[in-house]
């Protein structure tokens, strides 16, 4: 599979990961990545960013090192309705969002709750991404995630490092990607991979996922990393850099 994107990676001002933006961009060039996007945790990730992080990124530039570069958020989902912890006139600024679910931000409920939650932040206009729906820790009905993607045109993230097997959600991780890439074939849902890097050396590291979707057969016209031409028709940003 020609995989030539990353939008899932965290530099340094996440608290918890490791490299700066620029040994970041470094990183995906080293890899012969097209496109590289930053998505910091949101504020309310202990340890994270102030909301002034993200409103001074026009200050970047379009390309660094001849990598395409798009800056977003990895927002964390706050309550069932679906509330994020960037408010929209800072969301506006960004090139896009992944909208995720964390347990310093977000109690673990029932799998009726913890669905709503994601369907509900689907509905938000400036989240394109559903990061990591894997963990165990939140029961979801895969069915009606994958439904609720299709009806808001949002992408469903296969998160490579939760397959890791230090990863925190590495329990379920496996099985749950399995049912839902299934019902993406059923549903014709298209999915992008994601590393979720916290160092350099993991930048475009979609190894682990790769396996899992060769093993069942996912077909590589539903994998946006793939083409940038794929990926346009779900953030619109990406024009700025073509």
């Amino acid at each position: 599979m020609n995989d030539i994107l990353d939008l899932h990676t965290h530099t340094a001002a996440s608290g918890h990961a490791y490299n700066s933006l620029y040994e970041m961009i470094q990183a995906a060039s080293d890899k012969n990545l097209v496109l590289y996007g930053c998505s910091d945790h949101g504020p309310k990730m202990p340890g994270g960013p102030h909301p002034f992080h993200f409103i001074n990124f026009r200050v970047i530039p379009d390309q660094v090192y001849g990598v395409k570069v798009l800056m977003g958020a990895e927002l964390n989902i706050l309550d069932v309705s679906g509330k994020v912890d960037l408010e929209e006139s800072t969301l506006k600024l960004l090139d896009y969002s992944i909208a995720s679910l964390h347990t310093p931000c977000f109690r673990p409920g029932t799998p009726d709750e913890n669905t709503q939650a994601y369907l509900n932040v689907m509905k938000n206009p400036y989240v394109q991404i559903i990061g990591h729906p894997d963990d165990k820790r939140y029961p979801i009905h895969y069915p009606e995630l994958v439904k609720g993607a299709k009806k808001y045109k949002k992408l469903l993230e296969v998160n490579s490092s939760s397959l890791h097997p230090r990863s925190v959600r590495c329990a379920g991780a496996r099985e749950a990607y399995v049912q839902m890439l299934k019902l993406c074939m059923e549903e014709e849902v298209p999915v992008i991979l994601g590393s979720d890097a916290h160092i350099s050396s993991d930048v475009g590291n979609h190894s682990r996922a790769l396996e899992l979707m060769e093993e069942i057969n996912f077909p590589e016209e539903l994998v946006v990393n793939t083409s940038l031409e794929k990926l346009l028709s779900f953030i619109p940003a990406l024009e700025r850099v073509l």
